[in-house]
């Protein structure tokens, strides 16, 4: 029970999509207005030379700004999940899934970016689970290959909204 749709790591739910567009603004506005004020207060320190508090200014400003930058690369080729079908493991859905070695269930929600008040965790599918389990459906066994390049196999035990 496999299916042809390949998840590109682009598809997000409108909730999804919605949640990241507020993180950016608030870096955007809130976070880069406190960053200036640090930079603003540590130039009055004196010698920028030897000024450290400058300094970690304008590295956490550094930081932000590749935070904003890889934000907007994120949101600017979203395609948008509109309908959530529960066939197959596909963006949006939750997936329970068996650890068949020891035999524990855990629940996941697949997705790019966890849902607001979520409080189960997340897998993505670029993820090795996320690999595994993308498009395939209840009652299938797959093996996850690790990055340390281990195996080990799972279940997909339900698939819900």
């Amino acid at each position: 029970m496999s299916n042809d749709k390949v998840i590109t790591g682009n598809e997000m739910t409108r909730e999804e999509f919605e949640a990241l567009k507020a993180e950016l603004d608030h870096l955007k506005t809130v976070e880069r207005n406190v960053i200036s004020e640090k930079i603003r207060i540590a130039r009055g320190f004196g010698d920028l030379s030897e000024n450290s508090e400058y300094d970690e200014a304008k590295n956490d400003q550094a930081r932000l700004e590749a935070d904003i930058a890889r934000l907007e690369e994120q949101l600017k080729n979203v395609v948008i999940v509109e309908t959530i079908s529960t066939d197959v493991v596909s963006i949006g859905t939750k997936v329970k899934l068996l650890d068949m070695e020891f035999d524990e269930e855990t629940e996941y929600r697949f997705g790019n970016k966890a849902a607001s008040g979520d409080e189960i965790e997340l897998i993505t599918p670029d993820s090795p689970v996320g690999m595994a389990i993308a498009g395939h459906g209840v009652g299938e066994v797959l093996t996850v290959l690790t990055p340390s390049k281990h195996t080990y196999e799972i279940k997909i035990v339900e698939i819900s909204k």
